[in-house]
Order: structure tokens, then C-alpha cells, then sequence
């Protein structure tokens, strides 16, 4: 226990320290609590600090120089920064540390917030009313003191996932709990026990009673975990994920064609776990558990390929992604975004065929921001199949013909003067001759990058005007001839990086 104590003391931020010390200092009790210990233990860094302590909240109000207290369940934030006899601002600290006091809760009329809370002056009292046992430890690094009545250290130590007392009881006062233990389960790779998972079981169905919004925040947090396979796994096991995201159960036993190892489920389940291995941001993770959410409906036997299809399974998964994330109340910024990867996922085709005019058109339907995220959900359904390869050269070379269409190709547009501004400066009417004069200035702008310069250019011009037509005919077919050149160039050296022909 020393060495654990050791570790959490040096990795708790001073502005907490301070504010666990001024509450001792005017004798009141005070411990951190809740996930931030479960995250020292682990050894992991907490994403906040909560405090929590006998005192009242107006006793907490009145000890600290500037707090906020706007919500019935006693939380007091104490803002940390620039105020008397705290520490300053950095990007580093804890700006807010949020202090509740030690309190029993009533009965949960609505499965979610207690009907009425109680204040108690027994640390007990507090951690006995929590959800899980690795959740109702309390530890005060200042003196040292852990207080683990229901043994969430060894449970820690075990990576197990347990209820506090009754699994019936703390899941009836709080549905979300239901989630909550599945998702821990995933992001800490903890088994959850025997009993707890039976009352899961028994008291799946009281997700129901719980706000959309609040399954959706769940449902982000999970699917960022490092295990959202095993999570979702273990949610379709227990019967939450009825409740929760129907649709994925319908893949469940759907069999796909002979490129594929798996069932749609199992398919969509490892895609999203490679798009998590690989720490890619959310709108790809959720466009991965979602890209083959119409393959169930979209099946089709071919008997001229003696093989399942699935052909606008892209398409209507795209409205019915577009529809579960509405659903789920997501921000319309996403909906928009991972509706329309899962409506373009199917972008490959043989690259022997497909051309570069077609690759621009897919840049336009997603987005240049959007393109190579694509690509890589692309990756990650490869990598579903049960393939092992990531990039085969069939991809690759996709990947190489993406990166040709976002280069600007080496153009006349690229000088610093054009065909009007050259009829400007030397009076020449339209005709063969300005296109040559282009050419020929775009010769030496190659040849010399430093010359692309309004003054030189307007100079030269007027210079090569005076040439006859057969000369600036000559001079203008050796800068075509170089632009070529150079676009050949750009196009080997790309292939060269995608390590393609």
C-alpha cells in the first residue's frame, strides 16, 4: 500500500493538494474519490479530481475566495486559479477542483437522480451509496489515509468489475449504471463478476428510462476506449444492446461472401477495434461500427456468382446511420460527417480501371479534409475481413492516385503573369503568339523558380514579343515540354512514396 501511496502522491496536481489541505487545516475531513483513485491505483492519469469532505456546502463556500454552486446534490466547484492564496493559472493546472460533501441518498423514483439527498459526517456513509467497488475509495494524499470499506483495491488488483452491495439496488437507483460497468469492463480490460453480470442481465431493460442523450455519451465513451469489441461483445451478452443499438445486433449470424472470415457482426465489431488500436478520433471509429449496419437488409444470393451480394448496402447505411445517430441525438456536425463515410466506405474498385477524373469526383462528394480518413476506415474494413495486411497494392495505388488528384498539377496558372496581362504590357493583340510568350517565360520560371516575379516577368514579355513567330514557337515548345517533364516527375515520385508502379 506504501508504494501505491507513494506513486498517487506525486501525480496529484498541487492546486488539489491545496485544497484538500485548507479543508484539514480548518478540521474538516477530506479525501479524493471516485475514478480519479481508481486512475491513481491503475496507474493512469485522472481526467479531474474530486474531492470530498464533511463539511456543508456553505462551510465549503465560505473556507475558498471564489466558488460556484448551482446544482441540489452539494457540489461546490472552487475555482484554483488567481485568487488569494492559491496559485496562479498555467495550462497545466487544475482550474476547478469540484468538492461534495460526504452525503446518503433517498430512493431513484426515475432510475437515474436520487429523489432527495442527505448530508452525513461519515465517510462511510458516502462511499457505501457508490456504484462499483474499484469507484468507492477514498484516499487523502496530504496524510495518507485510504478509506476501502467494500475492497476496491483488491478488486483493482484482480481486474474485476463489482457492484457495491446489491447489483439490483445500485443499477435500480441509477440505469446508466448498466453501461457504465460494461464500458469500464472495456476501457480498463477488467472481467466484470459473476453476480454483477447477472444483474445486469435482470435489469437491462431499465435503459429505457434513461435520456438518449445520456446512452449516447456512453456509447462515445465506450467506442474511445482501447477494447470497444469486447465491450459491445459483452453488451449484445448480457441483452443491453437491444436497448441501446438494435440495428447492430440484426448482423448477428449473417453470412457474407467468401471474402470475408466473419458475420457482419463480428466483421463490424473488429473494424471498429482496428480504428481503436490504431487511436483514430471518433468520427472514424463510429463510421467504422457503422459502415456495414445495411448488410442484413441488402443480402442477396447471386447464383451467376453462387455467392452472397450486398449491393446499396453503402447507401441505405447511410440513411440508417443518419437515423440511429438522430436517434442518439448526436451533434448534426456528425451525424453529417460519419453518415456520409458510411454512404462513401465503398469507394475501392480496381485500379486498372478507374481513373483519375472518377478520384476527384469522390474528393468532392467527401471533402479534401475528409479524404484520407476515409482511406483509413477503408483500412480498417479491410483489416475486418480477416485479412492481415493493411495496405495491399491494390490500395496503395488508390492511395497514390488520391494523392495525384490533391496535387495542383505544374501549370501556366503557377506564373505570376497571364495571357492578358501580356497583351497589357506589349500592346500585342490576341493570338498564337501570347500562348508561345507563356511557354517561354514558363521555360525560364522552371529553370529559375526566383524569376516568377510580376516585375521580371512584365520585362520579359515585352522582350520576347519582339521575336519572330517561328522563334517563340521554339522557345514555347521547350516550356510545354518541361511542364511535362516536370508533371511526369511529381506523378514517379509519388508512386515511388505509395511503393507502386
Amino acid at each position: 500500500m506504501s508504494q501505491i501511496q507513494s506513486i498517487i502522491k506525486t501525480v496529484v496536481p498541487k492546486e488539489v493538494i491545496m485544497v484538500l489541505a485548507m479543508l484539514q487545516d480548518e478540521g474538516f475531513e477530506a479525501f479524493l474519490v471516485g475514478g480519479c483513485v481508481r486512475d491513481l491505483i491503475i496507474g493512469t492519469k485522472p481526467h479531474d479530481f474530486d474531492i470530498t469532505t464533511n463539511a456543508t456546502p456553505e462551510e465549503i463556500i465560505a473556507l475558498f475566495p471564489k466558488t460556484f454552486y448551482e446544482n441540489s446534490f452539494g457540489t461546490v466547484g472552487v475555482v484554483t486559479c488567481g485568487e488569494e492564496n492559491l496559485p496562479v493559472c498555467s495550462d497545466e493546472s487544475v482550474k476547478i477542483v469540484e468538492v461534495t460533501p460526504y452525503r446518503l441518498e433517498t430512493t431513484y423514483s426515475d432510475n437515474r437522480h436520487p429523489d432527495q439527498v442527505i448530508w452525513s459526517k461519515d465517510i462511510t456513509d458516502d462511499l457505501k451509496r457508490r456504484d462499483l467497488t474499484i469507484n468507492a475509495i477514498a484516499y487523502n494524499p496530504v496524510t495518507g489515509e485510504m478509506v476501502d470499506p467494500f475492497n476496491g483495491v483488491e478488486d483493482i488488483k484482480d481486474k474485476i468489475i463489482r457492484t457495491v452491495g446489491s447489483g439490483d439496488v445500485r443499477f435500480n437507483e441509477d440505469a446508466l449504471r448498466l453501461m457504465r460497468a460494461i464500458r469500464l469492463a472495456s476501457q480498463l480490460d477488467f472481467d466484470i463478476h459473476a453476480v454483477t453480470r447477472e444483474s445486469i442481465e435482470k435489469n437491462a431493460h431499465l435503459l429505457n428510462n434513461i435520456s438518449r442523450e445520456r446512452v449516447r455519451d456512453e456509447i462515445v465513451k465506450l467506442v474511445m476506449t482501447d477494447f470497444p469489441m469486447r465491450g459491445f461483445m459483452i453488451m449484445e451478452q448480457v441483452g443491453l444492446l437491444q436497448y441501446v443499438l438494435p440495428e447492430l445486433e440484426r448482423g448477428i449470424g449473417i453470412e457474407q461472401n467468401q471474402a470475408h472470415k466473419y458475420d457482419v457482426w463480428e466483421h463490424n465489431l473488429r473494424t471498429v477495434q482496428h480504428a481503436a488500436d490504431k487511436k483514430w478520433p471518433l468520427h472514424v471509429r463510429l463510421s467504422a461500427i457503422f459502415h456495414d449496419i445495411s448488410k442484413p437488409e441488402t443480402r442477396r444470393f447471386s447464383k451467376e456468382k453462387s455467392d452472397y451480394t450486398f449491393y446499396g448496402h453503402d447507401v441505405v447505411g447511410g440513411r440508417v446511420t443518419r437515423e440511429i445517430m438522430e436517434r442518439l441525438k448526436f451533434p448534426k456536425e456528425m451525424i453529417e460527417k460519419v453518415s456520409m463515410f458510411v454512404r462513401w466506405h465503398m469507394f475501392f474498385s480496381d485500379t486498372e480501371q478507374i481513373t483519375l477524373s472518377a478520384v476527384r469526383r469522390l474528393i468532392t462528394n467527401v471533402g479534401k479534409e475528409n479524404i484520407w480518413d476515409l482511406i483509413d476506415l477503408r483500412i480498417c474494413d479491410r483489416i475486418g475481413t480477416g485479412r492481415p495486411k493493411e495496405e495491399p497494392y491494390r490500395l496503395r495505388m488508390y492511395e497514390s492516385m488520391v494523392e495525384q488528384a490533391l496535387q495542383d498539377p505544374i501549370s501556366l496558372k503557377m506564373l505570376k503573369i497571364d495571357g492578358k496581362r501580356i497583351m497589357e504590357v506589349t500592346k500585342e493583340q490576341a493570338g498564337p503568339k501570347i500562348g508561345y510568350v507563356l511557354h517561354a517565360l514558363f521555360d525560364e520560371v522552371l529553370e529559375e523558380p526566383s524569376k516568377n516575379t510580376e516585375e521580371y516577368l512584365d520585362k520579359r514579355a515585352i522582350e520576347l514579343v519582339k521575336l519572330s513567330v517561328d522563334e517563340l514557337k521554339s522557345l514555347g515548345e521547350q516550356g510545354k515540354k518541361g511542364m511535362e517533364e516536370k508533371n511526369i516527375e511529381k506523378i514517379q515520385e509519388i508512386k515511388k512514396q505509395f511503393k507502386v508502379k
